[in-house]
């Protein structure tokens, strides 16, 4: 009897026909894609750019893993795509990602390195970031809309469970650690919220007016503003947060003897309710749908994630007049049908990966893809230490007993140094560079020891593969694509050269050379 594991891991039947819910059409998705396709091919029309061909069946099933689970493919899930010759299977497989638990999973770790940046150096956050991501992962299981998620954070009580983070040892779901990482000082929580919700990079304004762009020191203090009421209590290294006070609206700015009262960005002045924390107000003018940064900022990262590049780049500077939009009525367009299907994260993502402009091949095949802004191919994009850890995990099978947050209990897992060793200091993923300590990390570390892979030792002890067949699993296993016929002939060729097969412990040594190439080749390291 074949052992389960064998099925498990090479299998590719398994998936074939499985129950996993057909995606419908969605007219409102489909108006969406056609708005981004019409756009874009307007503009290489008029620009006189070629697209990239489209990307096979390989390159769209691997870069729409990483994308939506934050993994690469297994053999099977491999094997179940190219088997399956309905003409709707990439939306299919669209639709069981965001389905699926990967999907949650991923996207936790993608707002919670967005929103919470200091956990992988600050103690204190790094202990609060549980309860964070268990926050965040209850909000994109309900598919929570984006204005709603915000309002929430922007909104928090500092009472209660609020005023005693360090209560959530158990990890229980609550935003605070945002305002903590951000010493609950109200100068940061008004850069971090302009940036990360309003696209408008405005801190550069803190000390004086902004060299560049439009906006006065001033504006940056009214705006920190709608936070002076926050009140803190500080021990030592650490912080909390002690109430509110919820009729503070103005606040001195450092330095000078100016007092500034609480005021939106675009010049609006706010209504205030009575006994109404000054955050509440904000988060009713930031989250309406005709706000003139909200949905576009939402719309732009997204963008961004997906692309490679925001149709503002850098998306944190989208506001102000220094960049410009490479297509503003796309823009335009994406945030307007963004607010008026109440802010469903969901909706843009079946947008963007139906677009022509994601399913294009990453493969330069003309001059004018190079301008980034075209988005005439899809560019290389480095993975994150998550979806490398992640994808190194599935390939070779690795295994790991979580620890509850190992670096408070001092207990760190691999994956937890893997992730700290691998933490990107560039916030644009074309751009991602490897260390040579990472390199080496890599090539020597405990991750890609394939004596212990589970997967490696499933293809040497398979009565039922001949070397072909174990090559083609490798490659599936890694690059999620079977091997052209040169590197198939090269490879077979490598294991039966001088009496290789004959001998099961040279047989499994030169398998783990051929999987340890693999996993070091820059197309595994790259989402292309």
């Amino acid at each position: 009897m074949v052992p389960f594991r064998f099925l498990l891991i090479l299998g590719g039947s398994l998936l074939v026909g499985s129950g996993v819910r057909a995606a419908t059409p969605d007219k409102v998705v489909s108006a969406l894609t056609a708005t981004i396709d019409r756009h874009l091919a307007a503009a290489w029309e008029a620009n006189k750019v070629q697209p990239a061909p489209p990307a096979g069946d390989a390159e769209f099933l691997r870069r729409v893993y990483l994308d939506l689970a934050g993994r690469i493919p297994s053999v099977a899930e491999a094997r179940a795509f190219f088997d399956d010759k309905r003409p709707d299977k990439r939306q299919r497989l669209v639709e069981q990602l965001l389905e699926g638990p990967r999907y949650v999973t991923h996207f936790t770790n993608v707002w919670r390195s967005l929103l919470l940046p200091e956990a992988m150096s600050n103690f204190q956050t790094s202990f609060l970031a549980p309860g964070f991501e268990s926050w965040l992962r209850a909000k994109l299981q309900q598919n929570t809309p984006y204005d709603a998620m915000v309002r929430e954070i922007v909104t928090l009580p500092m009472d209660g469970q609020g005023r005693n983070p360090y209560a959530q040892m158990n990890g229980g779901p609550t935003p605070i650690a945002f305002y903590v990482a951000k010493d609950l000082k109200a100068e940061n929580l008004a850069a971090a919220v302009s940036r990360l919700f309003l696209g408008v990079k405005i801190e550069c304004a803190q000390c004086h007016n902004h060299p560049f762009a439009a906006w006065r020191r001033d504006q940056f203090w009214s705006f920190a503003a709608f936070f002076a009421g926050l009140q803190r209590q500080v021990n030592g290294d650490f912080v909390a947060a002690n109430g509110e006070r919820a009729d503070r609206r103005e606040l001195t700015i450092p330095g000078s003897e100016r007092v500034v009262q609480a005021a939106f960005l675009d010049g609006i002045q706010p209504k205030w309710k009575y006994n109404t924390s000054a955050r509440v107000t904000l988060a009713e003018w930031m989250t309406r749908r005709d706000n003139p940064y909200f949905a576009r900022a939402a719309v732009n990262r997204l963008w961004g994630y997906f692309f490679g590049s925001g149709i503002i780049d850098p998306v944190d500077e989208m506001a102000g007049g220094e960049h410009e939009a490479s297509h503003p009525a796309l823009l335009d367009d994406l945030a307007r049908q963004f607010a008026e299907h109440n802010f469903d994260l969901k909706l843009l993502i079946r947008a963007f990966t139906a677009s022509r402009a994601y399913q294009l091949s990453s493969l330069a095949t003309h001059k004018s893809q190079d301008d980034p802004r075209q988005f005439a191919r899809m560019p290389l994009r480095g993975l994150s230490a998550e979806q490398l850890f992640d994808s190194i995990a599935q390939a070779t099978g690795y295994r790991e007993e979580p620890i509850p947050n190992p670096r408070f209990f001092g207990n760190p897992t691999t994956r937890s140094r893997f992730l700290t060793q691998f933490a990107n200091a560039s916030d644009k993923p074309t751009e991602v560079q490897t260390s040579i300590l990472q390199a080496l990390s890599l090539m020597n570390g405990p991750l890609t020891d394939l004596r212990y892979s589970e997967t490696l030792q499933a293809l040497v002890d398979a009565p039922f593969m001949d070397n072909t067949e174990r090559i083609e699993t490798i490659f599936l296993a890694t690059l999620s694509r079977k091997p052209t016929p040169r590197e198939l002939a090269n490879m077979v060729g490598y294991l039966e050269k001088d009496g290789v097969s004959a001998d099961k412990e040279n047989y499994h040594r030169a398998l783990a050379d051929l999987f340890w190439v693999l996993l070091n080749s820059g197309e595994f390291f790259l989402n292309h």
